[in-house]
């Protein structure tokens, strides 16, 4: 449950691990921070953190219960921002929370459900004590990173996946599986939607305001996570609009090739039709039929039936019923 509890220096480097009965002591020092990495926690672990960062109840509440709405609050001078976060599992995307407690020289992440661990921005942060020296508003900046770019691959997938589709609808046999594969894949990009949509309002609310917790020189950095995060939310924007339209395509197909069967037992249907007059007539068995009497009305009937056959065949495979 507890990743990480590292203490780092005013130059920005990592000073050592912290315990966590000892964070109190640590946060003493003006020129130290604490960055603290917690998955999946219990009430307890929550319970001593809040005791030592002196947090706000309702904030500890959302922390622990998680299924939070994407938002940022302030209580007293620590800012509480919730998350949400996406991976791709098996195949499926996985959505999951990361709740950040931003202090004046503290930083806590709280991950619950589908979520890359946090080690990845932590050494780059570490690789670049001259930024760390920034403070802990600079390490919620490579975590807010990392959970916006952590979006581009899935949003890449649904590109690639809608490209094969986009194939499959336009092919002649008409496939269910398409049409199911297309709901399904819409139903993941709204909820993809509402994962993405919120993180703008967060960051342009973390680049524009909050000076006591954000250090202005973090805000550049922030408008450049603001710019990904718009950029995404612009492309599953569009990729809703091209799904809307592929499966009105699809359905708009199938409807095009029933027209087609339609027509085409439509066309078999009157090119039978004709023998089938020829022939009721003199199945009626009246005595005054005149053909009756001929030596060569027989003959003249078939040539007739298939002198008509063939002109309604031609007629018809011109007109494409056939």
């Amino acid at each position: 449950m507890l990743v990480n509890c590292i203490a780092y220096g005013k130059d920005g480097r990592k000073l050592r691990d912290v315990a966590l009965d000892d964070i109190s002591n640590v946060l003493q020092y003006a020129d130290q921070f604490i960055w603290v990495g917690l998955h999946e926690p219990d009430e307890a672990l929550l319970g001593k953190l809040q005791e030592e960062f002196g947090l706000h109840d309702l904030a500890i509440e959302d922390a622990h219960r998680a299924h939070q709405r994407p938002k940022i609050e302030i209580y007293d001078d620590v800012l509480f921002v919730v998350l949400h976060t996406a991976q791709v599992v098996t195949g499926k995307i996985e959505f999951g929370e990361t709740h950040i407690f931003l202090g004046r020289n503290f930083l806590l992440t709280v991950r619950h459900g589908a979520s890359l661990s946090y080690a990845a921005p932590r050494k780059a942060c570490e690789q670049t004590p001259e930024l760390m020296t920034l403070g802990p508003s600079y390490a919620m900046y490579a975590v807010l990173d990392f959970i916006v770019d952590n979006f581009m691959p899935i949003v890449s997938t649904f590109k690639e996946e809608l490209h094969e589709l986009e194939k499959e609808i336009f092919e002649d046999t008409f496939k269910r599986e398409v049409i199911e594969r297309l709901y399904l894949l819409k139903r993941e990009l709204v909820t993809l939607r509402l994962a993405v949509s919120p993180m703008q309002d967060i960051l342009n609310q973390l680049s524009r305001f909050h000076g006591r917790q954000v250090d202005d020189e973090v805000r550049p950095y922030l408008r450049d996570v603001y710019d990904h995060a718009t950029r995404i939310s612009d492309a599953t924007n569009t990729m809703g609009e091209l799904l809307t339209a592929a499966m009105n395509v699809n359905l708009a197909m199938v409807s095009v090739a029933q027209n087609e069967v339609v027509k085409r037992l439509a066309g078999w249907a009157g090119l039978l039709a004709a023998p089938t007059l020829i022939a009721s007539w003199y199945g009626m068995n009246f005595h005054n039929m005149p053909e009756l009497s001929s030596d060569h009305g027989y003959y003249v009937l078939i040539g007739a039936t298939v002198a008509i056959c063939v002109g309604l065949y031609v007629v018809l495979k011109r007109a494409k019923w056939l």
